[in-house]
């Protein structure tokens, strides 16, 4: 069904089969990214593998990020990080338990810092332990303040809302107040990044090299620009810490409501590693644990609605006709309580 909530007819899609339809097989029709006027400029047009149209380009870039970041062989490569992040989590957690019983813990401050030291060092190599001088600002900056440039800020910035982009035939009218505070964003953003990259740079010239992305497109990806590379740098640290945390956030409030279910949980890694330390081997040995978070993700999705797709061409979905010039909003959460698909899709499996 679709809805005049724009200037051009908007289609949304609450089935997977319909969403998998366009996604696949009607993909060459409606593969273009119709991103807001503050995604476009927070992203220099779509320079990210997530945001970027299908394109050589795209193709190129998910390319690197498979063979240096997602694919097999690049997990196992990184998998010391993750390993070092649990061990982080469970001491700070001890230690809190330990020595501050009756205090409440910032599960999200403590998580989310942990996830951005992961991205540093899968992005760039190292972590930040020591404030970082910037000059483009002037300024030395600690860990905790370019965490917020690179992560907090650009994530609202990315949610500001456009009134030119529900009146398109109005966009020749500025829009000074949101453009500015997205220019300063973006000029905030890009001199932090310069800096970190500055600091692996002269890491690289003393001889050290590091299994990281930043050394891998260096090395790899000589067809790109130094702010390609930086805007590829920076989708990896802001996409990391914000997904995982809401996904771990919603399971623990799900888990919070049911003992049973809490239970259930704690004694299926008892009865396999006992008081032995878990790994990433025994997960698969761990099905109700798996479970627990495929249950979350259909109903919490952390990303509920898709990025919209522009339709450029005249095609077809679910054997109703669209025309060039649509729009499409895949639904995840809609997908997600299909009663075709799911016998009660709002009661917990």
């Amino acid at each position: 069904m679709g809805q005049f909530t724009r200037s051009d007819l908007v289609i949304p899609l609450n089935s997977a089969d319909i969403a998998n339809e366009a996604m696949v097989t009607r993909f060459a029709s409606i593969s273009t990214r119709k991103l807001t006027n503050a995604l476009k400029f927070l992203t220099i047009d779509g320079c990210m593998v997530a945001t970027s149209d299908y394109s050589e380009f795209h193709k190129a870039i998910k390319k690197h990020a498979l063979t240096s970041l997602l694919g097999p062989t690049a997990q196992k490569r990184h998998r010391c990080h993750r390993d070092a992040m649990v061990d982080n989590l469970s001491r700070k957690l001890h230690t809190h338990v330990t020595t501050s019983p009756n205090q409440t813990i910032n599960f999200r401050e403590l998580f989310r810092s942990e996830q951005f030291g992961v991205a540093l060092k899968e992005a760039l190599g190292k972590d930040i332990v020591e404030p970082i001088y910037v000059e483009e600002l002037g300024s030395t900056l600690s860990r905790e303040e370019i965490f917020k440039i690179l992560v907090i800020d650009p994530m609202e910035g990315a949610i500001e809302v456009d009134w030119r982009d529900f009146f398109p035939y109005l966009k020749w009218i500025p829009n000074k107040s949101l453009e500015m505070k997205l220019q300063r964003l973006t000029f905030r953003r890009n001199a932090v990044m310069s800096a970190l990259m500055k600091e692996q740079k002269k890491r690289i010239a003393s001889g050290e090299e590091l299994e990281c992305y930043f050394d891998y497109l260096l090395s790899e990806a000589k067809e790109l620009t130094e702010e390609q590379i930086s805007m590829l740098l920076w989708e990896i640290i802001i996409e990391v810490p914000d997904t995982t945390v809401v996904a771990a956030e919603w399971a623990m409030f799900e888990l919070a409501k049911d003992q049973n279910r809490q239970n259930r949980l704690y004694q299926e890694p008892q009865n396999i590693c006992g008081h032995e330390k878990i790994t990433e081997e025994n997960l698969r040995q761990l099905p109700y644990l798996g479970a627990v978070f495929h249950e979350t993700l259909r109903k919490h999705s952390p990303v509920p609605i898709i990025p919209f797709r522009y339709v450029h061409e005249d095609t077809e979905l679910g054997g109703f006709h669209v025309p060039a010039g649509s729009e499409i909003a895949i639904n995840l959460y809609g997908c997600n309580m299909d009663k075709k698909k799911w016998e009660n899709p709002r009661v917990e499996a």
